[in-house]
């Protein structure tokens, strides 16, 4: 099982960051890869058809069409990060209004964390120690929570 991370440019490495914790914190093996919708199409393409990932990552910030790119070359699990900016509605708005039969799942604003949880959530679907890891991180979040 292996995630594919796209980003949009390399300032979006902020985000990515937050998404390598939570998978490497889980065992589970990515790929990370700057590929933009708009300015290197081509590369885009070739990544996804050279990607032997069960889930891609795109996270892009202003107009943010990487994700819905990506699920247009795929009918992989896709999932989108808006990354925030001088205008945040674009890159939210973007991820969020896909056209029937292209879906994207997405989370919010710079949320790379939630996004390697959702595509760990999709791995564990078939895969029992995965559940078990994910039942274990709820429980230390809920003691995190918790008043000492």
């Amino acid at each position: 099982m292996k995630i594919q991370i796209i980003m949009g440019s390399s300032s979006d490495m902020f985000v990515a960051e937050k998404v390598k914790a939570i998978l490497e914190e889980f065992k589970i093996s990515y790929n990370i890869k700057i590929a933009s919708a708009h300015r290197t199409p081509g590369i885009l393409k070739k990544i996804l058809e050279n990607s032997d990932a069960d889930v891609f990552i795109g996270i892009a910030g202003l107009s943010a069409a990487l994700p819905g790119t990506i699920a247009a070359h795929t009918i992989k699990p896709v999932i989108g990060v808006p990354v925030s900016g001088k205008v945040n509605f674009d890159a939210i708005l973007s991820i969020i209004q896909m056209p029937p039969g292209i879906p994207v799942g997405a989370v919010g604003l710079d949320r790379g964390e939630n996004a390697a949880l959702l595509a760990i959530e999709i791995l564990a679907v078939s895969d029992k120690k995965l559940t078990k890891k994910l039942y274990d991180y709820r429980k230390k979040m809920r003691e995190k929570a918790l008043p000492k």
